[in-house]
């Protein structure tokens, strides 16, 4: 069977009860239609519910069935590697606590399980118990996975992990590089323990035009040769990939064409141009209002700078700016529309968000009041989250991209930086921009083209607390002018309360915490920064009632050798 899409395969699968009276492996195949096919992949299960469990069979079906549904419910921009994990461990906990009914839980809801999951030019492999996953190339036959078993003798062996045998559920995952002709077969050990790796390697290199057919070859061989299990196979035959010419990427990123020039007064699909909200270099912003509704309602329209329109990477980011807007869903960032209109030209529509930006607030507020501040930080955490929940860095925090209105309410604005982990694993030719983002805003590791996590952002948020306490940037302002560790190991660090006597110790603490040059002395999560910033950290606390000595040995012998020389250079100015 041949399907439409940039991924194409072959495919075929079969399941047979054999010497058994009731069949309790679970097999499926799901192929997504449009662009769920490039963002979540294609999927191909096993599950074997294991023969001494009571409900082996009820737990392998809803391992499938409900992997099959719920993977592509999860968020379009989490990894596969997040996706699978999260429905995995669901799965794992349900079997688990069906299985406590039982006398013996360990032999309740329990099953092993394999599964493939194809995205982009890449094979996803998870796996746990003693079902397998083989990859046919050019003539070699690699068993891509491990059996979880230990045997006793040559009949019998025991799991060492299975779904539903333990509350943690510990899942192998590798991944492999696709070619086009590749050939995944995932079976039972009804299957594989029948036939030889020499017999599995020659079906594979002869298989035919249908390979539903090859699959109950395959099974009637293992019951020939003595199976006495269930036995399940499933062959995958990737047939087309997608494309690694860059011309071909091009043209599909420039179906649209850029906006001609626009002024006041002119409509773009219904959308009259009221005024030029921003012009840089970039892009443009005009507030616009819908002249095609009942009740007009304005907007804020985004439109690429014709500067880069041969720019492939520059037209790709702009796309992936109302994509990911229309993902995040949050009061406090910044609402892209997602209009079914069709559109003329590229662009993409925003909420218009009255006021004032943080840049204009923090010079307004040379002197804050620390309960102000308090209120945009959480306001702003919470929108930084939003993110991190879609699996997506913002990576340009500043205070020139938050918008505050007349009450205090807190938004944030621009995805033109933003790093989303379920894009970047769809492999392109097209060179991407390493570095983006405000220099003196940004965490070190994304100045130093090092692998970015969520701790970026919050590195970026205690900058911004920082200025917003002090009208500074820590550091004495010196963080745009690294480019190396070691210029960054230089930096000192002023306590915002040297500036700002009203910040508590503890507060700065916590700002001081999240600005951690390395990203693993940062905080776990940005929420946890929040917290420490609303209630005293009893660390922070007990920390700041210590001597200078305890504290901070470095600076309290400077204190002492600077206390010297000056005592030494009032006494020669005595003697003399």
């Amino acid at each position: 069977m041949h399907l439409d899409g940039t991924l194409k395969f072959s495919l075929g699968q079969a399941t047979f009860a054999g010497v058994k009276s009731d069949n309790e492996d679970s097999i499926g195949i799901r192929i997504p239609e449009g662009h769920l096919l490039t963002t979540k992949g294609a999927v191909a299960i096993i599950a074997d519910g294991v023969s001494a469990a009571e409900a082996g069979k009820e737990a392998s079906d809803t391992c499938v069935t409900s992997f099959l549904s719920d993977y592509f419910s999860t968020p379009e921009s989490w990894t596969v590697k997040k996706s699978t994990q999260q429905v995995l461990n669901a799965l794992n906990r349900w079997l688990y606590g069906q299985g406590q009914r039982f006398l013996q839980p360990e032999k309740g809801y329990v099953c092993t399980l394999s599964l493939v999951i194809f995205k982009s030019r890449t094979a996803h492999i998870f796996h746990v118990g003693d079902t397998r996953v083989y990859r046919y190339r050019q003539g070699e036959l690699e068993q891509v996975t491990r059996d979880h078993a230990t045997r006793i003798n040559k009949e019998q062996s025991y799991l060492t992990r299975a779904m539903g045998l333990d509350m943690w559920l510990d899942v192998d995952y590798r991944t492999v590089d696709l070619e086009e002709g590749d050939v995944f077969l995932l079976t039972s050990d009804g299957v594989h323990d029948f036939l030889s790796r020499a017999e599995l390697r020659e079906r594979l290199g002869h298989l035919s035009a249908d390979l539903e057919e090859d699959c109950n070859t395959m099974i009637a061989s293992a019951l020939e040769n003595g199976s006495h299990d269930n036995l399940s196979a499933q062959l995958i035959r990737v047939d087309r990939l997608p494309s690694e010419e860059a011309d071909d990427a091009f043209l599909k990123l420039t179906e649209l064409p850029f906006p001609p020039p626009l002024s006041v007064g002119m409509t773009v699909d219904g959308f009259l141009i009221e005024k030029e909200l921003h012009a840089s270099s970039r892009s443009q912003l005009y507030l616009v209002q819908d002249t095609r509704s009942n009740d007009p309602a304005r907007y804020v329209m985004k439109t690429p700078s014709v500067n880069f329109v041969d720019d492939a990477a520059y037209i790709e980011r702009f796309i992936m700016e109302g994509w990911i807007g229309r993902r995040i869903d949050s009061p406090h960032v910044v609402r892209v529309l997602d209009e079914d209109r069709e559109r003329s030209c590229l662009y993409y529509l925003a909420e218009y968000v009255e006021g004032e930006t943080l840049e204009q607030w923090i010079k307004r507020h040379p002197k804050p009041n620390i309960h102000s501040v308090m209120d945009i930080a959480e306001q702003l955490i919470k929108g930084v989250r939003a993110f991190h929940r879609r699996e997506t860095w913002h990576q340009d925090i500043r205070p020139a991209n938050i918008m505050i209105d007349d009450q205090g309410h807190v938004t944030l604005v621009d995805f033109g930086s933003c790093f989303v982990g379920g894009v970047a694993e769809i492999s392109t030719v097209i060179e991407r921009d390493a570095i983006l983002g405000t220099a003196q805003y940004s965490a070190p590791e994304q100045i130093l083209r090092r692998q970015v996590t969520a701790a970026a952002d919050q590195f970026s948020v205690a900058v911004v607390l920082y200025e917003m306490l002090t009208g500074k940037l820590p550091f004495e302002g010196q963080l745009e002018h690294c480019t190396s560790i070691a210029a960054y190991s230089r930096l000192s660090y002023v306590p915002a309360y040297h500036y700002n006597p009203l910040v508590p110790t503890w507060m700065d603490a916590a700002i001081r915490k999240a600005l951690s040059i390395s990203p693993e002395l940062r905080y776990q999560d940005v929420s946890e920064l929040l917290h420490d910033l609303q209630n005293p950290n009893r660390d922070f606390v007990q920390q700041a009632s210590r001597p200078l000595a305890q504290r901070n040995p470095l600076r309290f012998w400077q204190v002492v050798a600077a206390v010297l020389f000056v005592t030494q250079i009032i006494t020669l100015g005595m003697l003399f």
